[in-house]
């Protein structure tokens, strides 16, 4: 169940929130940065 919700979450994210990966990871703002991190840790949780 965990895994089949952040699977959910993850399609959710990438319909809806802005993809960053072309960006400097140094240069991103401190809300961008909490996006990089939460997109992170919910793709983590999908594939584990």
């Amino acid at each position: 169940m965990k895994k089949a919700l952040f699977k959910i979450l993850a399609k959710i994210n990438k319909m809806v929130l802005p993809s960053l990966y072309k960006k400097d990871p140094s240069k991103l703002t401190t809300f961008q940065k909490a996006i990089l991190g939460y997109r992170y840790w919910v793709t983590t949780n999908a594939l584990d």
